[in-house]
């Protein structure tokens, strides 16, 4: 068996499923063992020297043959059902707790493992993990018990052609365990160029506007072949080993038949003519029907060999796709609640900052944010703005506890954010990403995401809300349009403003946009804008923008500047003391001179 402790679990969950396919391939191995017995009994009946053939005896044997048919029917039907349905089962458990365990593992770990690689786990891993947890237990049990069922009858009937015999059969498992470190290591690089084809392709997929535009199809279809080109010849390499390995084991198996015939023609040939032959101190007595009964355990013998071969092969690959899981589902989950974590049920909107320093993970000794402190009232609708790498982005992401803080630092109305539960405080904070990320589902469905009871009213309102109603109802199939996958269908604008709408549906305590309205036009923000302020009335807003014209009409603006805090005050008040806010507003009434137009303020 495929032993470790996340799938062990699933072994004592659907033991019933596979004690009964167990119990059935044992009845069925046990009751197709009589067959080459029946079989010797037919030949030696037909084979009389004196007196006419037992036709009764003949039709005796015919009729258990039959029966032996029946339960061999019935006792596949049951192993087919219950082990495949508990391989099945495995999987779809280990597929689930992976997921899970995606939601709940930190960003850090998304920042340093790329997708592709973590595609290829949950498919072709999980999937080589089902084949041994399946069909791998049926070869199991047949290349075991079978096994030594069947050499057992084959001692007794003929102990010394059973011990030639034995001889290439230990050749057999000597050579099955020589190989199952090898061909894991095979197996294992095989996996490895298979997650950077993955990555490769999810890349290209994903920027494939970008590569069109930039005319790179065919470089990228050149680099795309190299590395499938290193894929199939991973692949070749561990196809090439799994046909030397059972040639050899095929070679082996016909060599063993090869002595039975050789040694069992003797012996026969001896006891035909009253000559018989005395190897290790023992008379050999084995007549037609004798042989014909060894021949055929030996046929019933050539599957489990075949099987003990395939098994080495599955569980190298299996062992291989299970630590590959097990690294996974064993990363350590950096984000969790912290003991009697205080459930926030309700937020009036206080956000305050004491000493606040922040660095990623990946880069701790270099800080993002330094020693911000402030305090924003509940109600107020503020705008974050600063030069690119500033920290605005980081500012706002450290509310959802996507990552460890210092406590004392963060407080929500009040309360300690690391003293919080995580769920609470995340489902309290409405949220517009600056990918402004969609999913290929109707639009109807990403508006109302947070919520899929809410009415085609309710989700009417929202798109009004983000001035996108009447882009949506020009659409041919209006809110039931699919939109694509990560809304292609749609333009920069659009997402934005379809991305609006879902969060404001919410209606969270905070709202965070980050660099929302960058796609819309003047007209589209100040609608925009004017919804915020008056639509979100007495709740907590906070806006990230590349353009003063966005934060202008806004209660406060917090200037950020190399991860510092520069100025925290009303817009007509930073014009006179914050030099990166005039520094903006500088540039923006310059570029609206070049353009032709007027200052956006």
């Amino acid at each position: 068996m495929l032993l470790g402790k996340h799938i062990n679990q699933y072994y004592l969950r659907y033991a019933g499923l596979y004690l009964l396919g167990i119990a059935a391939l044992i009845v069925l191995d046990w009751t197709q063992l009589y067959i080459p017995q029946y079989l010797g009994d037919i030949v030696n009946l037909v084979n009389v020297k004196e007196g006419p053939i037992d036709f009764q005896g003949v039709t005796d044997i015919c009729l258990r043959l039959l029966l032996i048919a029946a339960v061999m029917f019935l006792g596949r039907m049951i192993w087919r059902f219950t082990l495949f349905n508990a391989s099945q089962r495995i999987e779809a458990g280990l597929r689930r707790d992976m997921f899970l365990k995606s939601e709940r593992i930190s960003q850090r770990y998304y920042h340093e493992t790329k997708v592709g690689s973590i595609m290829s786990w949950f498919t072709t891993d999980l999937e080589t993990i089902e084949e041994y947890t399946g069909i791998g237990t049926v070869q199991i049990v047949d290349s075991t018990f079978l096994s030594v069922i069947v050499i057992v009858r084959m001692v007794q009937l003929d102990w010394v052609l059973t011990l030639i015999a034995s001889i290439p059969l230990f050749l057999i498992v000597i050579w099955g365990l020589m190989v199952e470190k090898y061909m894991s290591m095979k197996w294992d690089r095989r996996q490895e160029q298979f997650d950077r084809l993955y990555d490769f392709a999810q890349e290209n997929f994903t920027g494939i506007r970008v590569i069109k535009a930039f005319v790179k199809e065919s470089s990228e279809i050149h680099a795309f072949a190299k590395e499938a080109k290193k894929s199939k010849e991973t692949n070749l390499d561990v196809a090439r080993f799994d046909i030397i390995f059972d040639n050899i084991i095929e070679i082996l198996i016909a060599l063993i038949m090869s002595l039975i015939l050789g040694f069992g023609g003797w012996f026969v040939y001896s006891t035909i003519t009253e000559n018989p032959v005395v190897l290790f101190g023992h008379t050999v007595s084995l007549d037609v029907g004798q042989l014909m009964n060894y021949c055929a355990l030996f046929e019933t013998l050539i599957w489990p060999l075949i099987a003990l071969g395939s098994v080495v092969a599955m569980r190298s690959r299996a062992k291989t796709s299970l630590r590959r899981v097990n690294a996974f589902l064993d990363e350590p989950e950096e984000i969790h609640d912290p003991e009697n974590a205080v459930c926030l049920e309700s937020l009036k909107g206080d956000i305050s900052f004491r000493h606040f320093h922040f660095a990623y993970p990946s880069s701790p000794d270099k800080p993002v944010l330094k020693d911000i402190s402030l305090d924003i009232r509940a109600g107020e609708t503020i705008g974050i703005v600063g030069r690119i790498g500033s920290g605005k982005t980081t500012l706002v992401n450290v509310l959802f506890r996507l990552y460890n803080l210092e406590p004392g630092t963060v407080f929500l109305d009040g309360v300690d954010i690391m003293d919080c539960n995580i769920h609470s405080v995340r489902n309290l904070i409405a949220y517009v990403p600056q990918d402004n990320f969609l999913f290929s589902n109707k639009v109807a469905d990403n508006i109302a995401f947070s919520d899929e009871n809410l009415s085609m009213d309710q989700i009417r309102d929202a798109a009004e809300f983000a001035d996108v109603a009447d882009n949506i109802e020009d659409f041919q199939q209006g809110y039931n349009t699919q939109i694509g996958e990560r809304g292609v269908t749609l333009s920069g604008g659009q997402k934005q403003r379809i991305s609006i709408a879902r969060a404001f549906i919410k209606d969270a305590p905070i709202l965070i946009l980050d660099d929302s309205v960058s796609a819309v036009d003047v007209k589209t923000e100040e609608t925009i804008l004017h919804n915020i302020t008056s639509r979100r009335a007495g709740k907590t807003t906070l806006v990230i923008a590349s353009r003063v014209s966005t934060v202008s009409k806004l209660s406060r603006v917090l200037v950020l500047a190399d991860g510092k805090v520069e100025a925290f005050d009303t817009p007509e008040r930073l014009e006179q003391i914050s030099p990166t806010y005039q520094k903006m507003v500088y540039l923006q009434k310059l570029e609206a001179e070049v353009e032709g137009g007027e200052s956006r303020e």
